[in-house]
């Protein structure tokens, strides 16, 4: 055959299984009882070997036909020559309804060779036109169908179609298909391909429906897989004919509409590490599955990662809610001095429980008397306050999505009091390919693919349990990912003279540390290394920072495990102490790690359910506030965590948390001010003037640089209120001298420090809070539409070196000013004050205070 067809010599047998061949014949019907002489020897005359059968007026008949592995057409009988006309209509009357049954919606080859009756203009424009009902190919062939026969007759008498695996063999047979053939060499040549190789195979095919059940399969096609629940996900789509999920409208699920033994809707939260957002508008269309969640579900154009956008401080971030510095995993690489240990995801101290703090929903869903189980996530297989998820998997790398999904399944078939309610689902791509080829490799494309495929396999399996209106969905990821470039290295060794007393974390949130440890880890010089390392050179991508000046939207400052040193770096730039050191930079290669408002670093989130709206898009949020969606979508209260309950309300059809205003702690004064000189009253009531505008201006006597603050008021202010129509202004006094995020208590352990001259309290930071009409063409004090506002809590500090200021030149400002944006919620917490509750709704003013202004 693959003299016929060389291009089709490496074919499988279920590729030739495809085919539909087709010929047309002319049968002779004749008899004889004697015939010509033919050339013989001596006393060979009346043999019949030497004779030839011949008729004087023989009768004949022209038969057309086609066939394939599953079958053969009716035959055809032509009573006139075989024009392009009458092909048509043996194609229309037996060529179709046939392919339909033999092939039902499946692809098919339609093979004809070259008569000119198959190849007029005529006959092409019919196979053209109805190629919307069958799809419809030609297969040429230079031989006699003959060859075709041949293997049809194959196909047919030597396959090991439904023969598989067989107790009993059949004597007559000339090849067999049990697993003793293999040893002997009497297996038919499609054992391989109907025995074994879908046994290995996740999905149904035509071929397999109604299979024998095959030995170790990873998912069946028999008749009996429903009933034993080990169906392949496209099971009911194939075998029979249901439609697929993907196929379906979209669905506004008011109800969760389940199965029996379901009395409340599974929780499924699905990872995809490494999915930066920019890919679902790069590759969407090639992503059918997960654009069909996002068109029907609920989505963001981004999930604001927390910092470091690392994978183990953001997958355990988002099911506890707390920013890494309050959980405790820090990085995926991280020292503790107090324990003298270290952290790194190929050591087996990450183990250890006393790394991890807080509580991850899987313990506060069992804690509120659910079960749980989780195929991978980081925290997962440790036993965290001191307990497992009910059901868990060690972390294995190589085990394939495909089994990571069938496990799901196998415990959502558990019965009901049983089942867990809560799953977890993590998968490394596209991550893994972003580190090895870069983010825009082919490589990620094809791992886009997969995942788009597995999480195809997750909807279809759960069509297939009539769970997919019942579960809810949560698929999320980590990360973004970045383009790697050895153009883009820093090297701390290029910056100073001795580089013996100092290791490197690297990366492009690198941190310092002295080398003897723990001896040196409080008393090292962290100060005097940064000024060595700042201002270096010019438009340095590097900026050195002690970690409690770093930006308070990073959280990234109040826990022993974040050296002091801390390294900023500028999109697309890493820093290590020498070129040997840096692990992400030769060749195309990525990394992630970055500043958590970078695009590149932007996560994604979809919600799919019945307890999830529909198709509705939402604006960008923090994935601090997942724990408190996911347990609200379980029923049960969350621990305490660093989101702000409600504010993802929005996404959610019947939200159980209804937040309300804080309570007032103080009541305004109304004591009436007296004049020491006049000793009669002022006019004006405490209400109107507070002791901390009196107070306001001590607190930048001698301390604050009044250059930068005036500046800020005059130039910047300005500019803010003309670009915006109008702005309300408030602006005051930040006390955080721990750095922990949240405002001092005035007593004597807060290390204070205090003006000379009154004894007032030095502010470690400013607030400014600026609010506007979002109509733009509104000012502020007319609008009675929504608000926009952004906030900024600047440093108070003598020097602010690492913007690198040339005396009167404040080009500067306005990046300094923006680089450290923050939420209305950062300062509420800072403060101690809580803003906009005579204005707008409890739930539009959550979503207000939750948003980062971004530049």
């Amino acid at each position: 055959m693959s003299e016929v067809l060389p291009e089709k010599k490496n074919w499988s047998v279920a590729q030739w299984s495809n085919i539909l061949f087709s010929d047309e014949s002319k049968f002779c019907i004749s008899f004889g009882n004697q015939g010509p002489r033919v050339w013989r020897k001596g006393g060979e005359a009346h043999s019949p070997s030497c004779l030839k059968s011949s008729v004087k007026f023989p009768q004949s008949v022209m038969i057309w036909d086609a066939m394939s592995s599953a079958g053969v057409d009716p035959l055809c009988f032509l009573k006139t020559k075989d024009t392009a006309p009458i092909y048509q209509e043996i194609l229309e009357h037996f060529m179709l309804p046939s392919a339909d049954q033999l092939f039902e919606d499946d692809d098919f080859i339609f093979q004809q060779d070259l008569a000119p009756a198959h190849t007029a203009k005529s006959t092409k424009s019919w196979l053209n036109d109805h190629g919307s009902c069958v799809v419809i190919s030609t297969l040429h062939l230079r031989y006699h169908s003959v060859y075709m026969l041949f293997i049809l007759c194959f196909l047919v008498t030597e396959s090991c179609r439904n023969r598989c695996l067989s107790k009993s063999r059949d004597s007559n047979a000339v090849c067999h298909c049990d697993t003793g053939c293999v040893n002997e060499g009497t297996c038919c040549l499609d054992y391989k391909e109907v025995c074994v190789e879908p046994s290995q195979r996740w999905m149904c095919s035509k071929f397999r429906c109604g299979e024998e059940r095959l030995l170790n399969s990873l998912c069946s096609c028999s008749e009996d897989c429903v009933k034993v629940g080990d169906c392949c996900s496209n099971y009911k789509s194939i075998c029979e004919g249901e439609k697929p999920w993907i196929e379906e409208d979209c669905e506004d699920i008011r109800t969760p509409q389940c199965p029996a033994g379901f009395s409340k809707p599974p929780l499924l939260l699905v990872s995809l590490d490494g999915f930066r957002a920019g890919y679902m508008n790069a590759y969407s269309s090639l992503l059918p599955v997960i654009s069909k969640l996002r068109k029907c579900g609920t989505s963001t154009p981004y999930m604001r990662p927390a910092y470091p956008t690392k994978t183990f401080p953001n997958h355990y971030t988002i099911v506890t809610g707390l920013y890494p510095e309050s959980h405790g995993i820090v990085d995926n690489k991280m020292y503790d001095v107090t324990r003298n240990a270290s952290f790194s995801l190929k050591a087996v101290e990450k183990f250890n429980p006393a790394w991890y703090q807080g509580e991850p929903v899987w313990l506060t869903a069992m804690r509120n008397k659910l079960k749980t189980a989780t195929f991978f996530w980081p925290g997962s297989d440790v036993k965290v306050n001191g307990q497992y998820p009910d059901f868990w998997v060690k972390y294995d790398g190589n085990i394939p999505f495909e089994k990571r999904v069938a496990k799901i399944f196998e415990w959502l078939h558990l019965p009901e009091g049983e089942r867990p309610d809560f799953y977890t689902l993590y998968f490394e791509e596209p991550d893994t390919a972003g580190h090895r080829y870069g983010p825009m490799s082919s490589q990620v494309i094809e791992a886009l693919l997969n995942v788009d495929r597995v999480i195809g396999l997750l909807m279809e399996g759960l069509k297939q349990r009539q769970l997919h209106k019942c579960v809810n969905l949560v698929l999320v990821s980590d990360h973004g990912m970045e383009e790697a470039s050895c153009k883009k290295a820093v090297y701390v060794s290029e910056y100073l003279d001795n580089i013996d007393d100092i290791t490197v974390i690297q990366g492009p949130a690198a941190r310092v540390r002295p080398r003897r440890l723990p001896d040196e880890f409080f008393s090292f010089d962290y100060e005097g290394l940064m000024k060595n390392l700042s201002c270096r050179k010019p438009d340095q991508p590097m900026r050195p920072y002690l970690k409690e000046h770093l930006p308070k939207r990073l959280h990234f400052a109040n826990n022993i495990r974040i050296e002091r040193a801390h390294l900023y770096m500028q999109p697309g730039w890493q820093a290590a102490l020498k070129p040997s050191e840096i692990k992400y930079c030769r060749g195309s290669t990525g990394f992630h790690g970055s500043d958590n408002i970078f695009k590149n670093m932007q996560a994604i989130f979809v919600g799919y359910g019945p307890g999830i709206n529909s198709k509705m898009t939402v604006p960008p949020f923090e994935n601090i506030e997942l724990y408190n969606l996911l347990c609200d979508l379980l029923g049960i209260p969350p621990a305490p965590n660093n989101g702000t309950h409600g504010s993802l309300n929005h996404l959610l059809k019947n939200p159980p948390h209804q937040p309300v205003y804080p309570a007032e702690r103080s009541a305004p004064s109304k004591c009436t001010p007296f004049s020491s000189s006049l000793r009669d009253p002022l006019g004006c009531t405490c209400d109107s003037l507070t002791e901390a505008e009196v107070r306001s201006l001590l607190f930048m006597s001698n301390v604050f640089v009044t250059d930068i603050w005036n500046r800020f008021h005059n130039v910047l202010l300005v500019k803010y209120s003309q670009e915006l129509n109008g702005v309300n202004v408030v602006s005051g006094p930040i006390f955080d001298n721990d750095f922990d995020g949240n405002y001092d208590f005035m007593n004597k352990g807060t290390p204070y420090q205090f003006t000379p001259r009154n004894g007032a309290p030095i502010p470690t930071h400013f607030f400014v809070i600026l609010t506007s009409c979002k109509n733009s063409s509104l000012h502020v004090r007319q609008c009675d539409g929504p608000l926009d506002a952004v906030s900024f809590v600047l440093p108070h500090r003598p020097d602010h070196l690492e913007t690198c200021h040339n005396g009167s030149d404040y080009s500067w400002l306005q990046d300094w000013v923006q680089f450290h944006v923050t939420r209305i919620r950062d300062v509420e917490l800072l403060t101690g004050l809580s803003f906009y509750h005579d204005r707008i709704s409890v739930a539009e003013m959550l979503q207000l205070k939750t948003t980062l202004k971004t530049f």
